[in-house]
Formats: structure tokens, C-alpha cells, sequence
């Protein structure tokens, strides 16, 4: 310790010789750190002065550039403040002097209750010389201040300033009431804004900042070594944080609050408060935005106007107005009102006159703290880059509320999951259970996920079910029957007695809606299916829904009823009497309920619909015919609203009621009424699909067109990206120019996922089509394509048909019952689209790692089929491989892993006997095509194909015992 002293004293000593004032600051600074360990503290900053300045004309130039100056800060003029009446505060020129800024964020500190700071952990970003993390500690006795500063001499000067605070003129620590010191409460430290709290894994309650805001356009401001024998300029400069952050606010001059926003989030506690100063130049609007679109509640705490330094160069802002329609606020003087412009300002300000800006100070708390963490916890996986799209703001804070929670849902969904798992044709078991469970502990109707089957759309729902019954005659809501087939709603065969439609020709009357009108029109025209809504005035009560159901049980009709309209996912849903009298009477056979999720504030027009029976062959029935005509519904599209009907059911105690006692329903039985066509039935029995899930048994699909494939990083960046727009442009969500350019550059490159195309020139139809248009004038080609395995999607669907003629073009747009994307498809797609384009090196590169993958799997999936007896056909591209079971034909066989199985093996039971033996589903000849070839789905995820790579050769284990 006395090296230490000794030091310290021949520094001050050959000081004292250049006679400078500044020695006598310092010396009082010493005299005062009786303590030698508090004289420690002093050293590490006055010791730095000595390593830089060992002579004595080295310690006057020190002097002269330093200017050291100790200065007192009154703090009683702040009304209610009841710690000391001053605080001592060093400075220099590499770090801030406490100036407006400073003082009217401190003024903003003190406008919340007292209560905001007392044993809260706290951080000041950019502490400068340390004089508001003391007052805080002085003033609200919070239980740590943790000062934090990048600019290491300024944090040398906050310690020193803290124990010019911390002791009296003894040399003795000042206790405060807690019997606590300045000591104990505050802390000063080096750090690129949060970098010492997170590193350290600090939790913090409160985060404040008084924050430069300058605009610099050169990004390589910072690209200096930040040392501590940096010039004093520099470490001004970098104090200022001059450089760029990487963020869209960067344009404004705001990227640095933006970056200490997002870090804070991941340290601040749920209940936290951040409080940052915000000059008013970009616009008070842009100011809000900042915190808004990041999921923050914001409460100005204060506003004053301040002069704009005259050494503020705005030409920069100029610059920015001149290119965008963005405009900065500057006023004249202090008294001006209206706002001027950066350009008006600068010239106003170079014929001398002083200008001035707003300075705030604005609270913001997180408005849902675990789900915006989640988001942005996701963000900083990878996926930095997109958060200049999020958009969190909304007016109505139940839309921005819903928003945040699918979000942080999808975000944990992409970190957590490669790919996106199978799912059954009836859509998501998750959802459909949420559904029910909704309709369970809220309308107390005790369904199960069996009884509900999930559509991409009403429209679909309808066709579906009309094509499944084929009725001669049907009666829909005229509300509902706009994506219909136009056939339909124009043929007049509805005098061919009872029965069916005749050559697949069915007739659609539209009806109103008003249950008399429509009761009416059942009893005259007596259709075999019926689809209606209910008036809203109808749809409070029962009764209405009671004579739907006892007319179209009479005449032997189905009843689709829809409750679209009057479904509310709400905590408090209003009356609606097709459910309330659901929950005392159970569904009758003939009837089913259709309910489109379309009240949708945040992505208008995503709509998922659902169908609820309690006849078990209709749902089977509406299942198979998801499948068959591929209308299954988008994933994400079920995650969205699964997350709503999540939010109404997590907090709620399970099994708290008993469960509903219902009526039976004593009505005819389904052979009174219309059943499913023959034709119908003939698709359905004879179409080979997917296995569903057998209860208690783990099953494994390779009989699925679907990429079970890792989903790559820029897809799931578009797919979160086009979620978390707000207000997206047309030409944004635009396709058919980048579908243009598609079709003609795959014209010349491999199209699809092929993997083994040596010898091959790709396509090249160009050159064919067009000696086809000279042989015939009237010829036209139709080019029908798909997206999602090229583009690698998995969870997004989307093809499209390109036609050269214009009268089969506007043929096309008349069919009203074509599936339109949702925005967020078409800007996904479009991204994904214009990556491929420009041969983005992270895009080709998965198609290539993808590409790569399948190459092997074919091999690897060849040479198990190839040792256990089946002839494959070498695949060249996709996801599938054809092989034949050469070894198993006419084999009789005893398979031990099921009881009292035996058969002989053939095309028709090839794939039962598999997954009887293994749990492994397959797709047979039926569905190839091809006599006696089956084929197998490669792109699983690897874990589970090499578990199919085992059932294969556990099944030749089995079968030739």
C-alpha cells in the first residue's frame, strides 16, 4: 500500500511544480480519502494520468487538454428532494458535463411517485461523470445503481465523484437511514450499454438513460481501437456512439436507443421500467414508434425545449428530408411552437438566428413482458435482421396483445422445432382439442378433438360436404354461397324427383338467412342438404336453431348450420343459441355445426374454419375428403388461432365443473336421410390415405406428401417477417412478376429438388414450344406449379398456373371458388422468391445442403430395400422412392408382433402387413400406380428415417422366420 501512496504523492508533487490550479482540485481530492483504501480508488484514475505524463511538461500539457473541475450540483431545487443539498461532481473533457440534457432527464426522474426507485436494481446507461446514479442512490435509496459508461475514463471519474459523495470531510463513510452508504448502493463499470449486466446475468427493475442522439453516417466511426490511451476527442466521439447500430431508427439518429431498448429487454424483470431522454428533432411520432413497435406502453414523464448546440452540423438530416417524405422537428428560439423543418432550421440557423428542439423523458414498461422476450430472445438466434420489420403498436391494445402472443408462440416454435411435424388431415390434434376445450369450458359442451374436423375455409367446408352428399338439390346462405362452383348456382335440374344429382350435376338455390323465409323455402323445395346462418336477432335464442333442426329432420335433409357471425373467442362470449342449446342436448345425426375463425383484427382475411358432428362416419367421411382434394390446412394458420383459444384456457383450473348432462338426441337415425354419394363413397374407399394414428401405438409416415426436412433459416426468417408487418403495400405482397421470372429462369436450371440429373441439360421448352405455336395458331399451354418444395417451406402452400392465352386467363378469374393466399403467404413466397433470384448464398445454400440430403437418404434407403428383397427403381428427384417387394409376393407368412396374424402377402396387404409388424406406413401399388411397386417418403426428419430404415429390415426379420 505505501508504493501505492508513495505514487501517488511524487505525482502530485511534480504537479504541483507546473503551478496549474487543477492541482489544487486534485489535492483536495486526496485530502478528502483518508481511507487507503478509498485513496486505491482514486489511484487507478490519477495513476493513468502519471503513466501518460511522466515529465513535467507532459503534466502541464495534461493539465491544459484535462481542465479538471470539481462542481457542485444543487439538488434542492428538486421539490421533495430529501438527501443532501448538493452533490460534489468531477469532469473532464472526454466524458459529458451535466448540461440540459442531463438536468431535464434528471427532471423527468423525478416527475413518478418516489416509490418507482426505492429497493429496486437499477442501471444509468452512459453514466458520463456518474452524478445521476448517485443522485438516484442519494434520493431513493434503491438497493443497487449500477453506473455503466463505455468510455472507460468516464468510469475512472464516476468513482472518484462517488467518493467525493460517499465520505464526509473526515474521510468518513456518510451513513444514510437504512444505515447503508453510497458505497454499498452504487457501482460504476465499463460497458457497451447492458453488456456488464449481461454478462454477469444482473436482473434488473429499473433501466434509465440519458442517450446520445447523433446522427453520423460514416459507420466506421467506431472502427478504432477503444484503449484507454485514446485521444480525448475520440473518446468523446465515443461516448457520443457515433457508429450506425444496425437499426431502422439508425436514419433518425435513434439506433443507439434502440439497441439499449432491445438488450434492456432481455435483462429487465417482467415488471421493469425502462426511462430514456428522447430529443424531439425526428418527430415526436417516430419517438413513440420506437418504443411502441417493440411492445412498450410509453407515458411521457416530460417535455421541455432545449438550443441545439451551435457546433451541430443538421446537414446530415437535410440530407435525410431531401431523399424520403420524412420530415425532422426544429423550432425558432425557445418560444417558438410550430414545428420547422431540418432544412428551414439549417438556413435559419446559418443567418444567425438559434433554433431549438423538444427533449422528453419517457417511462415504458412492457405491456407482455414473458411473450415480447420470447420474441426478441428469438430474434437474437439468428434472426436480427428481420426485427426492423416487427411492428408491435397497435391502437387497440387487446389487436397489439393478440398480436405479441402469436409472435412469441411462432418464435418459440422455430427455435425450439426443426420442422414441422405431421399432422392429420382433420387438422392440428392440438387445435382441434383447444377447440373443444373452449367449447367445453365455455359453453359447456362436452366435445372431444374427434369431434371436430379443421378447413382451410367455410368455402371449402361447403364444397366439401356438397360434394361428399351430392345432392340433387341444396339451399345455402345466399351470404355463403360466393365461392361456389357457378354451375351450380346457375342449373335449374331441381324437377327430377327425389335422389341424386344427376351426371354430378347439383343444383344450388340461394336462400336469405331469416329463419321463417328459409324454413319456408325447406318446406316447398325440399332440399336434401341445407347450409344457413342465423339473423342476429335470431341467434341470441334457441328457438329458431330448434325449427331449423326439426324441419330438415322431417324432409330427411343434412343441416349445416353456420355460427361464424356469432362466435366470439372472447373471456365473456355473448349468448348464442345454437350453442346454449348444445350444451343441454346432444347434436342430432343430421345436423352439423360450421364456424369460419374470420373476426380477425390483425391479419385480416387468415381464416380457418371448423366443422363439429357427433356422427362419427360424417367426420371420418370430411376428413378423407381434406386429404384427397389437398386441402389441408396451413399449419401456421391453425398456430395463430390455436394461440387465441390458448390464451382463454390456460388460466383456467381443469375439471373445476362437472361435466354437462345432456338430452339424447331421440331423432331419426342417418338412413332416414341423405347419405354420401356412390361416387363418393367408390373415391373414398378406393383412395389409398394416409393412416391415421392408432390409439397407444407410435407410427411412422413415409406414406405423406409432406418435407419433414429441417426448415431453413431464410424460411423461417420470411415466414416470422411477413407475420410481424403492419400495413404491407400491394407491390410488397405483389407475385406475379417474381412468378414470371421464376418460370423463365427455371427454363434453363434444374426444376425441383433434383439430385441426381448427370447427363441432363435441364429443361429447355422454349425451343419446343415454340415450333408447337408455328404448327397451330390456336394452341395454348398451361403451366401448373407448386412453391413449397422448391422454395422449402414445408408449412406454406403455394402454387400457381401461368397461362398464354387471355380468354383462358379471364375464364380462370372468374372461378370464384380459386384458393387466394393470404398476404403473409405471397410476401413470404415473394422473399423466398427474389432470395433464389439473386442466388442468396444462405437460400442455395440450403437447397443445396437439402439437395445433398436426399441424395443420400435415396442411396441409404436403396441399399436397406435392396438387402431385404425389394427391387428398387433408382430415383432421380423429389422425396419418394419406388420399389418393388420381390422377396414378400405370394409369401405366407406369420407375423409375431400381432396376435393370430397370418396371411399370404400380395399387393393388396403389403402395407397393412408393414405396419401391423412395425408401425411403418407405406403408400401400395393402389397409390403408385404401378403393379406391385410401393413407395416410400424420404424427407423425414433424420431420426425418424433411420427408424424407418429399422422397420424395414425388423419387417424381413419377422416375415421370413
Amino acid at each position: 500500500m505505501a508504493s501505492v501512496l508513495d505514487s501517488i504523492d511524487e505525482f502530485l508533487s511534480r504537479c504541483q511544480q507546473s503551478g496549474d490550479a487543477a492541482y489544487a482540485a486534485l489535492r483536495s481530492v486526496l485530502d478528502r480519502l483518508d481511507d487507503p483504501a478509498t485513496r486505491v480508488r482514486a489511484r487507478v484514475f490519477l495513476d493513468d494520468i502519471k503513466r501518460r505524463f511522466p515529465t513535467k511538461d507532459d503534466c502541464d500539457r495534461c493539465f491544459s487538454s484535462y481542465h479538471f473541475r470539481i462542481d457542485d450540483i444543487f439538488l434542492d431545487q428538486y421539490e421533495g428532494y430529501h438527501g443532501r443539498k448538493k452533490l460534489s461532481s468531477m469532469v473532464i473533457p472526454s466524458i459529458f458535463i451535466p448540461e440540459d440534457w442531463s438536468f431535464t432527464f434528471f427532471e423527468g426522474l423525478n416527475r413518478p411517485p418516489d416509490s418507482i426507485f426505492k429497493d429496486q436494481t437499477v442501471a444509468e446507461l452512459g453514466c458520463g461523470n456518474g452524478w445521476i446514479s448517485i443522485a438516484i442512490a442519494d434520493k431513493w435509496l434503491p438497493f443497487k445503481v449500477y453506473g455503466l459508461d463505455i468510455n472507460p475514463r468516464a468510469v475512472k471519474i464516476s468513482w472518484i465523484n462517488l467518493y467525493l459523495n460517499a465520505l464526509d470531510e473526515k474521510g468518513q463513510p456518510i451513513l444514510d437511514s437504512e444505515n447503508r452508504t453510497l458505497l454499498d448502493r452504487v457501482e460504476f463499470h465499463e460497458s457497451d450499454l447492458l453488456a456488464y449486466c449481461r454478462d454477469n446475468d444482473i436482473q434488473l427493475e429499473r433501466i434509465v438513460g440519458c442517450i446520445p442522439q447523433i446522427l453520423n453516417p460514416n459507420p466506421d466511426a467506431m472502427s478504432k481501437m477503444i484503449t484507454e490511451n485514446a485521444s480525448e476527442e475520440f473518446l468523446h466521439s465515443l461516448s457520443n456512439y457515433c457508429a450506425l447500430q444496425g437499426f431502422v431508427e439508425d436514419q433518425f439518429g435513434l439506433g443507439l436507443i434502440a439497441r439499449a431498448v432491445e438488450e434492456g429487454i432481455s435483462v429487465i424483470k417482467s415488471t421493469g421500467i425502462m426511462i430514456f431522454n428522447m430529443g424531439g428533432r425526428p418527430g415526436q411520432g417516430v419517438c413513440k414508434r420506437l418504443f411502441e413497435r417493440r411492445g412498450f406502453r410509453i407515458t411521457k414523464l416530460w417535455q421541455t425545449k432545449i438550443l441545439q448546440a451551435a457546433d451541430t452540423d443538421i446537414s446530415a438530416l437535410v440530407e435525410i428530408e431531401k431523399n424520403s417524405p420524412h420530415r425532422f422537428e426544429f423550432f425558432m428560439g425557445l418560444s417558438g411552437d410550430q414545428p420547422i423543418c431540418a432544412r428551414t432550421a439549417w438556413a435559419y440557423g446559418k443567418a444567425g438566428g438559434r433554433i431549438s428542439h423538444a427533449l422528453s423523458v419517457y417511462s415504458c414498461q412492457l405491456r407482455q413482458p414473458n411473450q415480447v422476450k420470447t420474441i426478441f430472445d428469438f430474434l437474437k438466434s439468428g434472426f436480427q435482421e428481420i426485427s426492423g420489420s416487427l411492428d408491435l403498436s397497435f391502437q387497440d391494445d387487446s389487436v397489439a396483445d393478440e398480436k405479441i402472443s402469436f409472435l412469441a408462440y411462432l418464435g418459440s416454435i422455430f427455435k425450439e422445432t426443426a420442422c414441422f411435424p405431421y399432422e392429420p388431415p382433420a387438422g392440428s390434434l392440438r387445435f382441434r382439442s383447444l377447440i373443444a376445450g373452449f367449447m367445453k369450458k365455455y359453453h359447456h359442451i362436452p366435445l372431444n378433438s374427434g369431434n371436430v374436423v379443421v378447413f382451410p375455409s367455410r368455402a371449402v367446408a361447403i364444397e366439401n360436404a356438397l360434394r361428399l352428399f351430392s345432392p340433387r338439390l341444396a339451399i345455402v346462405d345466399e351470404h355463403l354461397t360466393r365461392h361456389l362452383p357457378r354451375q351450380w348456382l346457375t342449373s335449374l335440374n331441381i324437377e327430377t324427383g327425389i335422389g341424386r344429382a344427376a351426371d354430378d350435376v347439383r343444383t344450388v338455390i340461394e336462400a336469405p338467412s331469416q329463419s321463417d323465409l328459409m324454413i319456408e323455402l325447406i318446406k316447398k323445395l325440399k332440399p336434401q342438404v341445407v347450409v344457413t346462418g342465423m339473423a342476429h336477432f335470431e341467434a341470441v335464442t334457441s328457438s329458431a336453431f330448434v325449427q331449423l333442426l326439426d324441419v330438415t329432420r322431417e324432409i330427411g335433409s343434412r343441416l349445416f348450420i353456420d355460427i361464424s357471425d356469432h362466435f366470439e373467442l372472447s373471456s365473456l362470449p355473448s349468448s348464442n343459441g345454437v350453442l346454449k342449446y348444445l350444451a343441454g342436448n346432444s347434436l342430432p345425426s343430421h345436423a352439423a355445426i360450421l364456424c369460419g375463425l374470420v373476426k380477425n383484427q390483425v391479419y385480416m382475411d387468415l381464416e380457418v374454419a371448423f366443422v363439429i358432428s357427433e356422427e362419427e362416419p360424417i367426420l371420418k367421411a370430411l376428413s378423407k375428403t381434406v386429404e384427397l382434394l389437398e386441402g389441408n390446412t396451413a399449419p401456421i394458420s391453425q398456430y395463430y388461432y390455436g394461440c387465441l383459444f390458448h390464451e382463454l384456457l390456460s388460466f383456467q383450473l381443469p375439471d373445476r365443473h362437472l361435466p354437462a348432462q345432456r338430452k339424447c338426441d331421440k331423432s331419426a337415425s342417418s338412413t332416414d336421410i341423405i347419405g354420401f354419394s356412390s361416387s363418393a363413397i367408390s373415391v373414398l374407399n378406393n383412395a389409398e390415405l394416409s393412416i391415421d394414428q392408432i390409439e397407444n401405438s407410435y407410427l411412422i409416415h413415409m406414406d405423406v406428401d409432406q418435407s419433414f426436412l429441417p426448415t431453413p433459416f431464410p424460411v423461417k426468417a420470411a415466414i416470422f417477417e411477413s407475420f410481424s408487418r403492419q400495413n404491407m403495400s400491394e407491390s410488397e405482397i405483389d407475385i406475379t412478376t417474381s412468378i414470371k421470372q421464376f418460370v423463365k429462369t427455371t427454363y434453363g436450371f434444374p426444376f425441383g429438388l433434383e439430385f441426381d440429373y448427370e447427363g441432363w441439360g435441364g429443361w429447355n421448352l422454349e425451343g419446343v414450344l415454340s415450333r408447337l405455336y408455328l404448327s397451330s395458331s390456336s394452341f395454348s399451354v398451361c403451366l401448373l406449379g407448386e412453391l413449397s418444395s422448391m422454395m422449402l417451406t414445408g408449412a406454406l402452400k403455394f402454387g400457381f398456373l401461368a397461362l398464354n392465352q387471355l380468354p383462358l386467363i379471364d375464364l380462370f378469374h372468374s372461378f370464384s371458388g380459386l384458393s387466394r393466399p393470404h398476404s403473409t403467404v405471397k410476401y413470404a413466397i415473394k422473399k423466398l422468391l427474389g432470395l433464389r433470384e439473386k442466388k442468396s448464398e444462405e437460400m442455395w445454400g440450403a437447397v443445396t445442403r437439402q439437395i445433398k440430403d436426399l441424395r443420400s437418404r435415396s442411396r441409404r434407403l436403396a441399399e436397406t430395400l435392396g438387402s431385404c428383397g425389394w427391387d428398387v427403381l433408382e430415383p432421380h428427384a423429389g422425396f419418394s422412392t419406388v420399389a418393388k417387394p420381390t422377396l414378400y409376393s405370394n409369401k405366407t407368412t406369420r407375423l409375431k408382433n400381432a396376435i393370430d396374424y397370418e396371411v399370404k402377402l400380395d399387393d393388396s396387404n403389403i402395407r397393412g402387413a408393414i405396419l401391423k409388424a412395425t408401425g411403418l406406413c407405406i403408400n401400395s401399388s393402389s397409390w403408385t400406380g404401378i403393379p406391385g411397386y410401393c413407395r416410400f417418403t424420404i424427407a423425414l426428419e433424420e431420426s425418424e428415417f433411420q427408424k424407418a430404415l429399422d422397420c424395414i429390415a425388423e419387417f424381413k426379420r419377422i416375415a421370413c422366420l
